[in-house]
């Protein structure tokens, strides 16, 4: 089984993140493309231009709209089923985000999709 775990882009990388997933559309903002290791970058997954917009907008009160508007995206999209079965296939994953929201951002809504 696969153990799932999240992290800020920002956080140097180790050797117990396993396999490496950025899942925003928008490149981390002042990282280089040589410092900044990941495995695969999925745009496809990140929310919509007009969900993020609209989430960002006020992230902490549009926090359970966004959880079920994004949870919609992704179980329609045919490249959520594809990541989701490629990495069920690692022992060790880490989704990594550039929000500062720890609390509120699409990686968590991913998390919680593929560990329930």
């Amino acid at each position: 089984m696969t153990q799932y775990q999240l992290k800020r882009a920002y956080e140097p990388a180790s050797p117990e993140d396993g396999f490496r997933v950025y899942i925003d559309r928008l490149w981390p903002r002042g990282l280089s493309h040589e410092t900044f290791h990941y495995d695969l970058w999925d745009k496809d997954i990140a929310p919509s231009t007009e969900l993020r917009e609209w989430f960002h907008e006020d992230p902490t009160d549009r926090w359970p709209e966004f959880e079920i508007r994004y949870t919609k995206e992704l179980e329609e999209n045919p490249s959520f089923g594809t990541l989701r079965h490629l990495l069920a296939q690692k022992s060790v994953v880490t989704l990594l985000y550039s929000s500062h929201d720890e609390q509120h951002n699409n990686a968590i809504v991913i998390y919680n999709l593929l560990t329930t």
